[in-house]
């Protein structure tokens, strides 16, 4: 096989779902490989190389769910109820019990869910939701109008991390037991889209068993139901056997395992422990190549990763409050060099808070590796000498993001700025920010699965409304406005190309990068269908030989 410094191969799995291992024979198959890959510009070579493959013969999936399905988690979720759901993990684990009114597919197109149908008033304001007839929750409750009004109602009021989602519906109101009315201030371009993340709940069942318990067991009406949940081990799911949709899911059994450590996790995928990992190093992910009954994914994610300025608590009076020192900041850390240290080039330069997927990316320059120039903008604004400061980055979270934050940690350094670098518990690490308790500087992530950068420019620069932030300025605040009203998609994509102007003079954060993802799955694992997001949806996959 070929062997490169950088760029090696990469299966990129599109798991049709319909085959099953019977057996191996040395074989010679032929593989693409990644030569070169600058300037937009991707060299492929073909090569022949002898290996062990598996001879496969067609198997259908099974028409009555079968099998156990174990996914590992990067992070220890910490909780199941949707609108407390603190990171992608928890929220990964969660949605499999819940379904809301619509459905992002796997194409990114919008489809009816629990809402059999919609229909959109003439001034744009008033969305009247019919709900499916045959859907019942896990405890056998059929859904009404009562249980969405419940949602609406909890979501809003609970004080929750994401209760500023329900804000984009002014009124919910019920028509009948299986019509629901809901309004907008104003047009709202991804009101539909939006429906997809507020996943419902039942009211009798909240009313029977208390909050306390509610948060503790939750249950939904999607494909799969909470068996257990020993926290810190694993989560227990199993099939829904009255799921609305007919045919699904396809396990019998679902089991999610958090093992922070990537090194434990690559080791479980290989012994066959579990069926599914994410969130591995590329040289991880390289290991795996050729293990036995292991397949390697690759994609790019809709993520970036930054190092969050706070201004709203622990970063006011802060040098950090100066524009020049926050662009100072942004030259002074290397990101290219972060990115082929850390990631063997598989990730790209962040340039804002819109990534190259999303509606309205400008494809602007990255700010670049510039230390004289931040030097000059450091004693421009005061501090020739530089400053000192607290800097806090969550452990386990995100592949290699401790040593991303000690590497910005030492180019810092390098101009003057040294900080106290905080490496904290993933779960204490968002209970603190959800509180704007971490220090004026932090290291996080933010993915979007909407195809657009809104939900993720609301909850890192919402200010005092968002959970997670630590950002406030009225200048965004009013381009955010304008985005959530503007309903012609081109003079939408034009505002997030002047809001990225803007944050990139005045930014809010040090930008660094949007990855590439790695996973790896076991053989047997059919029809998993990972997204950009770095979400799934499970119901539809299934495991080949039980």
């Amino acid at each position: 096989m070929l062997s490169f410094k950088r760029y090696w191969i990469a299966f990129i799995v599109a798991i049709a779902g319909m085959l099953a291992l019977v057996a191996c024979a040395p074989t010679t198959v032929i593989e693409t490989v990644v030569v070169t890959e600058k300037e937009e510009v991707i060299v492929t070579q073909e090569v022949e190389v002898v290996k062990e493959v598996e001879v496969v013969k067609e198997v259908a999936p099974p028409e009555m769910p079968v099998g156990t399905l174990t996914v590992a988690l990067s992070t220890f979720p910490n909780s199941l109820d949707p609108p407390q759901t603190a990171e992608r993990n928890a929220t990964n684990a969660s949605q499999t019990m819940f379904d809301g009114l619509m459905w992002v597919n796997d194409d990114g197109g919008l489809d009816n869910a629990l809402a059999e149908s919609v229909e959109l008033s003439e001034d744009g304001l008033t969305y009247t939701f019919h709900l499916r007839k045959d859907v019942t929750f896990h405890n056998g409750d059929p859904l009404t109008a009562d249980d969405v009004v419940f949602t609406y109602d909890r979501g809003l009021n609970g004080g929750f991390e994401y209760s500023y989602l329900f804000e984009r519906a002014k009124s919910w109101t019920k028509v009948d037991d299986y019509t629901v009315e809901m309004t907008t201030e104003a047009p709202d371009p991804l009101f539909l889209r939006m429906m997809a993340t507020t996943l419902i709940q039942p009211a009798g069942y909240h009313a029977e068993v208390g909050e306390e318990a509610f948060v503790a067991h939750p249950i939904g009406t999607g494909p799969f139901m909470l068996v257990e949940w020993e926290k810190g081990d694993h989560i227990t799911l199993a099939a829904n056997p009255n799921y609305w949709q007919e045919g699904y899911p396809k396990v019998e059994n679902l089991i999610f395992r958090p093992i922070p450590e990537s090194a434990t996790r690559v080791a479980a995928i290989q012994t066959g422990e579990v069926d599914i990992v994410q969130r591995l190093s590329s040289e991880e992910a390289q290991s795996l190549l050729g293990a036995t009954n292991v397949q390697v994914i690759r994609y790019p994610v809709d993520r970036v990763y930054y190092i969050a300025f706070n201004n709203l608590t622990s970063g006011l009076d802060q040098p950090t409050m100066d524009p020049n020192v926050r662009l100072a900041m942004n030259y002074a850390v290397d990101v290219d060099a972060i990115i082929d240290a850390l990631f063997d080039g598989f990730a790209t330069p962040a340039v804002g808070f819109v990534t190259p997927g999303n509606l309205g990316f400008d494809n602007a320059d990255p700010f670049g590796y510039d230390p004289d120039k931040a030097l000059t903008l450091l004693a421009d604004a005061g501090y020739p000498d530089g400053f000192e400061m607290d800097f806090a980055c969550p452990a386990g979270a995100y592949t290699n993001f401790e040593q991303v934050c000690e590497a910005v940690q030492g180019y810092l350094r390098e101009v003057g700025i040294e900080t106290n670098l905080d490496l904290m518990e993933s779960g204490q690490y968002w209970d603190l920010e959800a509180t704007k308790a971490l220090p004026p500087i932090f290291g996080d992530s933010w993915s979007s699965t909407l195809g657009e950068s809104i939900n993720r420019l609301e909850g890192a620069l919402g200010g005092w409304d968002a959970s997670y932030s630590a950002w406030s300025d009225p200048v965004i605040d009013d381009f955010m406005a304008q985005i959530n009203t503007e309903m012609d998609t081109q003079a939408r994509a034009d505002l997030y190309g002047e809001l990225q102007v803007y944050m990139r003079e005045n930014p809010p954060f040090i930008y660094l990068y949007s990855p590439n993802a790695f996973e790896a799955i076991n053989s047997r694992v059919q029809d998993y269908r990972p997204r950009s997001a770095e979400d799934y949806n499970l119901f539809y996959t299934w495991v080949a030989g039980e």
